[in-house]
């Protein structure tokens, strides 16, 4: 049997009496995880929840790039794998221990126990479910807002960089402007000389200019070729967004519709 006083420190047993956190802690035992231990991994079946009575736990879950990515932070007190053990379905994120933890391991059993003891305790396990939905709801929006430019600009090559400034150059007024002015000198210095280095019809400025054609034209195609990558990008985030949304909203309707459930037939047994 744990010590009962544990229980103050966590918002839902918060609102038993001494004798109803006697009889939840008799019920419930401990189990010690060692630092990178798992507790639980995506997909294996929620059929506990877990106290962190000392220690720290990351909540982490993988996206659809495959990234990991850290959904929360637990420290002493509080609660991790709740919501799949109200919706008696499999976890959603996955808990490793990140120093020496201590939790107390709950089972729907144990819940079925409380909520007949306190059934104002479903308020707070539905603050907590809120909660938890706030945390995903920032993190889709946090997740989705990132810049194609950024994500480009990371694994962008020095050609690449000087082929969007040659571009960027090539595409202004300053370019324009500078251009018009040295054919203009070029132009009057070899016309008004007695003896200039490239007379009229300007065969060596047609020269010059034909080979500054031929090496703007490809680099500013590499330019734009560049920009049709930013775009489908983009293309994609935008995908990526209104998939996520969509999941993420079914998964949560989907886990809202089952803890009603629960509490409605817990109600239904007690009446």
């Amino acid at each position: 049997m744990i010590d009962p006083d544990v229980f103050n420190e966590v918002p839902i047993f918060a609102l038993l009496d001494e004798n109803e956190r006697a009889v939840l802690a008799e019920q419930v035992s401990v189990r010690h995880f060692n630092e990178g231990e798992s507790i639980f991994k995506v997909g294996e079946p929620g059929g506990y929840a877990y106290i962190i009575k000392h220690g720290k736990v990351n909540i982490t879950l993988i996206d659809m790039a495959e990234d990991e990515i850290l959904v929360e932070v637990l420290d002493d007190g509080e609660l991790c794998g709740m919501s799949s053990l109200l919706a008696n379905a499999p976890h959603q994120t996955t808990a490793v221990a990140v120093e020496e933890t201590d939790a107390i391991e709950i089972d729907r059993n144990d819940i079925t126990i409380l909520l007949t003891k306190s059934p104002l305790a479903g308020l707070d396990m539905m603050a907590m479910i809120e909660k938890h939905l706030r945390t995903t709801h920032e993190l889709i929006r946090t997740r989705v807002t990132r810049n194609p430019n950024e994500e480009i600009e990371d694994s962008e090559t020095f050609g690449d960089r000087a082929a969007d400034g040659v571009a960027r150059f090539g595409g202004s007024w300053a370019f324009v402007i500078a251009f018009g002015v040295v054919l203009v000198v070029y132009v009057s210095i070899n016309s008004f000389l007695s003896k200039p280095w490239d007379p009229y019809p300007f065969i060596l400025l047609n020269l010059f200019l034909s080979m500054l054609a031929a090496i703007q034209a490809p680099v500013i195609m590499m330019s734009q070729n560049r920009q049709d990558s930013k775009d489908r990008l983009r293309s994609e985030l935008d995908y990526r967004v209104n998939l996520k949304a969509e999941l993420e909203i079914a998964e949560l309707l989907q886990r809202i519709t089952n803890v009603e459930h629960t509490l409605e037939t817990i109600g239904e047994k007690q009446a």
